[in-house]
């Protein structure tokens, strides 16, 4: 499985970005996605997954609940973040990873900056 993320950038805190991740190769054994991601001397952390099921259940860290929506395409088989209400702590590198039987599979990251 190769993940190629996209459309991270620089925001002002209160805005909104959309970071994408597109899924390609043995897709059929996907499990799951998340996106996590990595402030600068901190460790990497998990913002979001959905399921690669009929339900697509989808799990939020505390901090992404209420302003952070994960969803997908299956046609396109591309994972979204979109992420409203910015705050300068949201600040780091997300990466799109995916789990799979046997394997957990990571994308290059794309950086997220929010400036306060």
């Amino acid at each position: 499985v190769q993940l190629q993320a996209s459309g991270g950038g620089l925001v002002q805190a209160g805005g909104s970005l959309r970071v994408s991740c597109a899924a390609s190769g043995n897709t059929a054994s996907i499990i799951n996605i998340g996106w996590f991601r990595q402030a600068p001397g901190k460790t990497r952390e998990l913002v979001a997954s959905i399921a690669y099921d009929m339900e697509g259940t989808t799990t939020y860290a505390d901090s992404a609940k209420g302003r952070f929506t994960i969803s997908r395409d299956n046609d396109k088989f591309t994972v979204y973040l979109q992420m409203n209400n910015l705050k300068s702590e949201d600040t780091a590198v997300y990466y799109c990873s995916a789990r799979t039987r046997n394997i957990r599979h990571w994308g290059q990251g794309t950086q997220v900056t929010v400036s306060s």
